[in-house]
């Protein structure tokens, strides 16, 4: 077996291994981003590429090569950033169907100047699918460090893969005309990947689970209001600072930070800043308006380990996001926290709600 069969096979192995880890993904969660990626990465199994597809004695039509190997870069351009909206914002807006759109365009417009032979340097031919491709596949990664996956160090190989193998592409048009380099770049963009499939397949069939030692609090599972911090102390006593704990929180993050224990999850609802802040405790900067992302993040941290979900931020989500809206999330979450036999606490004044609004929450919870 050669050298470049070794790395053709590294390569599609890779491949595959992502393919199928997104493919479970989109399956367990049934959302639209990881269907989008599911695709994206189907077709990146797919790729038309001699340096993949010669070892393996597969041929490929000289004719059509050049327009055909570029095609796969625009969809899973597009795809890659698409899903990845999806995944950090729970949904596309219209000003994110523009950015795609023309993306779209801009690949069209490139095939068919490729297909009319008005760009003669194969350089030049490669770069804007490259540089597309690049790009989305960096910006991708970012969105799965910073929102997604855990910060275990094997999860984190996914997006740091995945941003290596942008950043090659990158230099890829020029760097694969240089003789001496085109075998390494091969060579580095299987590896590159090799590393990323490794932190898929541990982030998606073997997660991680972040608490480590058992929580000291005796606090009876259910769904409880209080009107104050001071009322939850007085019950519950320092919750925050032992392990297990989601804070969803308007307070002072500094201050909270050097009381709350290192294995606390933070969720400090903000327009100010965006993305993790902090790693122990582990904070993330959110916007008020994207609770749909906000109920899944909650969601997963349930499912790996902490039993205690804290809320004090409800009635700034309820005037970012209308009542029904808010109280649809409140709802969602406590669903799952107390099927999980997990304690949701919401600090809420009764005052700030019309009376219909305090009903429909008092119903839902025991005092």
């Amino acid at each position: 077996m050669t050298w470049d069969t070794i790395i053709a096979y590294l390569n599609i192995i890779s491949r595959w291994a992502l393919f199928i880890a997104v493919l479970h993904k989109a399956y367990q969660t049934r959302e639209k981003g990881w269907a989008l990626l599911t695709t994206a990465f189907f077709i990146d199994v797919m790729d038309i590429e001699d340096y993949v597809l010669g070892p393996l004695g597969m041929t490929i039509n000289s004719r059509a090569y050049e327009v055909a190997s570029t095609i796969p870069n625009f969809f899973i351009a597009i795809l890659l950033v698409w899903g990845a909206i999806h995944l950090k914002y729970g949904s596309s807006k219209l000003k994110h169907v523009l950015y795609i759109s023309g993306v779209t365009v801009v690949a069209y417009v490139w095939i068919f100047l490729l297909a009319t032979d008005l760009i003669e340097s194969p350089s030049i031919r490669a770069s804007v699918p490259s540089l597309l491709f690049g790009l989305a596949s960096i910006y991708f990664g970012r969105v799965l460090l910073n929102y997604v996956v855990s910060s275990h160090w094997i999860e984190k190989l996914f997006p740091w893969g995945l941003i290596l193998l942008g950043a090659l592409n990158l230099i890829y048009p020029i760097a694969r005309f240089i003789d001496w380099f085109a075998p390494i770049g091969f060579l580095l963009g299987a590896v590159f990947r090799f590393i990323a499939a490794i932190g898929a397949l541990k982030f998606v069939f073997y997660p991680v689970s972040p608490v480590t030692s058992e929580t000291e609090l005796d606090i009876k599972p259910g769904a409880f209001m209080l009107r104050s911090k001071e009322e939850v102390l007085s019950k519950f006593g320092e919750f925050y600072a032992k392990p297990g704990t989601v804070l969803v929180t308007r307070e002072d993050i500094k201050e909270l930070s050097q009381r709350a224990h290192p294995e606390t999850l933070v969720f400090w609802i903000t327009r100010s800043a965006e993305g993790k802040l902090s790693e122990s405790p582990t904070v993330y900067a959110t916007s008020p308006t994207r609770i749909d992302i906000l109920t899944d993040l909650i969601a997963k941290a349930v499912s790996q380990g902490y039993h205690v979900v804290y809320i004090d931020a409800f009635e700034y989500l309820m005037l970012e996001n209308s009542f029904e809206n808010a109280v649809k999330f409140l709802l969602n979450v406590k669903d799952r926290v107390i099927s999980s036999g997990g304690t949701l606490i919401l600090v809420i004044n009764p005052d700030t709600l019309t009376e219909r609004q305090r009903k429909i929450i008092e119903r839902e919870f025991g005092e």
